[in-house]
């Protein structure tokens, strides 16, 4: 059974930085892309930021690009998203999610994560 466990939220001021950090099990890790996503208050889960399974390929919506890098450690089976300079809209919960595919390019869609961490609070004021 995959298991995934995020943690690192918290609340920050603008302009702080965050660690988020996913711990996955029940499944050969490195062989799936990886993915972040965020749900604002009263809003749809979005996609944040996508790695593949050698960390070679990396995605990211275009309003976290040079502040968010996500990255991988295998050996640990750990996924991170380093977010920096955040800003009061990037409060949301965030998601960490491993895409149901072998070897795929990662994608930026809900639709091809089948499995979902129970979510991290994140909340940046300003």
């Amino acid at each position: 059974q995959v298991q995934l466990v995020e943690s690192g939220g918290g609340s920050v001021q603008t302009g702080d930085s965050l660690r988020l950090s996913c711990a996955a099990s029940g499944r050969t890790f490195d062989r799936y892309s990886m993915g972040w996503f965020r749900q604002p208050p009263g809003k749809e889960r979005e996609f944040v930021a996508a790695i593949s399974w050698t960390g070679g390929i990396t995605k990211y919506v275009d309003s976290v690009k040079g502040r968010f890098t996500i990255s991988r450690d295998n050996a640990k089976d750990m996924v991170y998203l380093q977010m920096n300079s955040l800003k009061p809209e990037d409060t949301a919960v965030y998601y960490c999610a491993l895409d149901n595919r072998l070897w795929a390019v990662p994608s930026v869609t809900r639709v091809e994560y089948g499995y979902w961490g129970q979510g991290t609070q994140v909340t940046v004021s300003s």
